[in-house]
């Protein structure tokens, strides 16, 4: 509908002529801009050690769920400063001398194998130190002995106490990889480490539970955005699943995609 005044609307006119004239004058220099896929993002809960012994999240299951996931790029609980010598060692002489990631079969045994087999990236994601290890060791020493601590301390351990009354009245099968990456397990996860958050992570400094969770998924954000449009895992332990899962889920770069139809079962809770 044109303007109620004459000279607005010769204004009007004129610019729409103009539009149309510019926009044909590009002809075929315009073009579509393409889309770009989007960045495709799993999370795999570990336990380490344990799934030497574990029957149903066993190192087979998690080789088995990283072969259906089929990821471009693999976040792991690696230290940066340590990757290129772990897989340098590897790849020349089968051989992994890291002593930290000797603990985690899941990637000796499973993701660096597949690594060599099927050619995904790997980025370092873990924000540990040794430095920061030995201090919380000894933050943790000193809750347990000082008796500065103490009163702090028995309250720590009735909480805690708590928690654990209400989980054995409730069990779960925590063996199960479809529990593990269920969203009770999570809520059990959180409930029992915001405990431990709240009354250790200023103690402890740099390697508290919220201190370290912030310093890995830093780096887990980083490795995102240099992978754009890619279909990335990350392998990080259970425990520190839901704290990850929470950061992600306020993202809208990513498509966050459920793991559960990757792992090695039929059945979905």
């Amino acid at each position: 509908m044109l303007l109620p005044c004459p000279e607005m609307n010769t204004l009007v006119r004129i610019s729409a002529a103009l539009g149309i004239l510019a926009f044909a004058s590009l002809g075929s220099a315009v073009r579509a801009v393409p889309q770009r896929n989007p960045t495709q993002v799993l999370v795999m809960g570990m336990i380490h050690g344990a799934h030497r012994s574990n029957e149903k999240w066993s190192l087979a299951a998690v080789e088995n769920a990283l072969r259906r996931i089929h990821p471009d790029v693999v976040c792991a609980e690696i230290p940066p400063d340590r990757w290129d010598r772990v897989w340098r060692d590897f790849d020349q002489r089968g051989v992994i001398e890291d002593s930290r990631v000797k603990r985690f079969p899941e990637y000796t045994d499973v993701l660096l194998p597949l690594k060599k087999e099927l050619g995904f990236a790997v980025e370092p994601c873990a924000a540990w130190t040794q430095t920061m290890s030995d201090a919380r060791n000894q933050r943790l020493y000193e809750f347990d002995t000082d008796p500065k601590w103490a009163k702090k301390k028995a309250a720590y351990e009735r909480e805690n106490e708590a928690v654990s009354r209400r989980r054995k009245a409730s069990p779960i099968d925590e063996d199960d990889p479809l529990v593990i990456h269920s969203e009770e397990y999570d809520r059990r996860t959180r409930e029992e480490l915001e405990i431990y958050d709240r009354y250790l992570n200023d103690l402890i400094g740099p390697g508290g539970w919220t201190n370290i969770n912030r310093a890995h998924y830093r780096l887990i954000d980083a490795a995102i955005r240099r992978h754009p449009g890619q279909r990335m895992l990350i392998m990080f332990g259970a425990g520190h699943k839901y704290w990850i899962l929470d950061q992600l889920r306020r993202r809208h770069d990513i498509e966050l995609v459920d793991i559960r139809p990757y792992l090695a079962t039929d059945r979905v809770p």
